[in-house]
Order: structure tokens, then sequence, then C-alpha cells
């Protein structure tokens, strides 16, 4: 089989999972990781044949698209803010929305030129939060939680990929308390409401950990009540806090921080939804 071929197969068989330019951008996406061929070396390798074992690969890879698998987790890595993290189905696929809570609060952190921070992530999952902190602030003392000890580990592979000293904690955070005072509380906890399962795709709820996802409880706040108590004792005086929430529930997830905090934002995403809570202690 020819290249050509190949690209005509894989278009076919998956055209009524993604649009056509998505097609498009899978398929150079794979060529490059299994054939070593770049997107823009495609356009002059129509006739290059592909080996059997070769064939073989895609043929899987068009099964799992079908079923429904996210080509992050096919390709076992993904690109977030500009770096490369891997990803597996122990963890989440990490979102767009996640990358503007990293821009608020590098922003907010900068204004205050404070450079040697203790940083808390609650709830890492791969790790990305945690680590372009770090990358960003390389003074900062950096800690992470997580449930999941597989979670933890493809954290960890992160981690050490991009060589980002994190102190990685396994807590069940719901149930524990936590031991020391940050400047810096950050969390994109599990935060859609049981009664919001029916609105998630199958292809999210089926491949993704529901437990990053769900609340474990009928209250969909529950991670946020948590971490609204632990400002009492655990963010210095001056600290901040970033969340990203669900935004169906931003002014009451705004509320459990009004008495705790000196000041509380409700932000909203590059979409116009409520997706961010940002306050100061």
């Amino acid at each position: 089989m020819i290249i050509s071929e190949l690209k005509e197969s894989f278009e076919n068989q998956i055209s009524g999972i993604y649009a056509n330019s998505e097609i498009s951008e899978l398929f150079s996406i794979f060529c490059t990781q299994i054939l070593g061929i770049n997107k823009f070396e495609l356009r002059r390798s129509e006739d290059h044949i592909i080996s059997e074992e070769q064939n073989s690969v895609f043929i899987k890879i068009i099964t799992e698209l079908k079923a429904g698998k996210p080509y992050q987790q096919i390709l076992g890595e993904t690109e977030f803010y500009g770096l490369k993290f891997f990803v597996d189905e122990n963890v989440l696929i990490p979102r767009p929305e996640t990358e503007e809570l990293l821009e608020l609060a590098i922003t907010e952190i900068h204004k205050n030129k404070v450079t040697d921070l203790k940083i808390l992530d609650i709830g890492t999952g791969s790790g990305i939060i945690p680590i372009v902190l770090k990358k960003k602030f390389p003074e900062a003392k950096v800690s992470a939680i997580d449930f999941s000890e597989k979670a933890l580990k493809t954290a960890k592979k992160n981690a050490d990929f991009h060589e980002a000293d994190i102190n990685f904690i396994h807590q069940n955070y719901l149930e524990e308390y936590l031991l020391e005072v940050y400047d810096i509380i950050i969390s994109n906890p599990p935060y859609i409401g049981i009664d919001e399962e029916k609105e998630i795709a199958d292809s999210v709820k089926e491949f993704e950990p529901k437990m990053a996802l769900f609340s474990p409880t009928s209250n969909a706040l529950i991670f946020y009540e948590k971490i609204a108590e632990d400002c009492n004792n655990h963010l210095t005086e001056k600290g901040m806090v970033f969340l990203e929430i669900n935004q169906k529930l931003g002014e009451e997830t705004k509320a459990l921080f009004t008495n705790v905090l000196s000041e509380v934002h409700l932000i909203k995403d590059i979409s116009g939804n409520d997706r961010f809570v940002f306050g100061r202690k």
C-alpha cells in the first residue's frame, strides 16, 4: 500500500467522527509518529510504500478512533502550554481552559514580584499545572496532590521529562489535612455534578477517568468547600487562590470564598463562560 491509498482509507473510515480539517491534521500527526514523515514531506511522499507492520498500526489506530478513543491517548502524548506532556487513560487530557487558568495565575504572581513561593496544586492529574508553574518560577517550592497513584505515576514521568522538581503527594484531599502553609493554592478539581453526567460526551466518559471528572458526591462544590476551609489555616496572608470551576456554579463557588478572602473575583473564559475564581487573602 502507498501513502495516498492509506490516506484515502483513513479519511473514509473516520469521516463521520471528525471534521475534514481535523482528519487531515490527525493523519499527518500519525504519519509523523509512525512513518517519520511530517506534514510538509507528506505532499511529496504520496507514492511512498508503507510496510505491512506500519499498515497494521494504522488499522489499530483507526479502530480506536472509531471507538471514540481520544487521539491524544492513542499517541500517548499531547501539547499543553507549548510543552509536550505524556497522557494515558489514568489522567484527563488537558483542556484549553486550564491554559487560561495558568495564564491568570502567572500574570497575578508576576504582579507580586515574588519568586520564592510555596505553591500547592490540588488534584494534579498529569502534573501539567505544577510543571508549568515550576518552569515559570524555578525558585518556587511546588507541591501537588492527587488521590490516584496511577495519575501520580504519569505526573512524575512528565516532571522527570521536563526536569521539574515537584513534591508529589499521594493523598485523599477530602479526607486528610494539609500539613503546610502555602502562598499559592491552585486547583482544577472534579467539578461536574453527578446529575450532569448525561451531558458529557461518551468519548470523554468512556476513556477519561471519572474520578477526575465527576464530584465524588451529589455535591458538585465539595472540593471548593474544602479548599475554602483550608484557606483559613493553610494560605499565607496575601496568599492567592486560583480555581477552575463549573460554569453553572460560578456565583455559588465565589460565595464560598467571600468570607475567607479579602477579595474574590469570578472570571469568564475566552468563550464567555464563568470559568475561574481568583482570590487573595
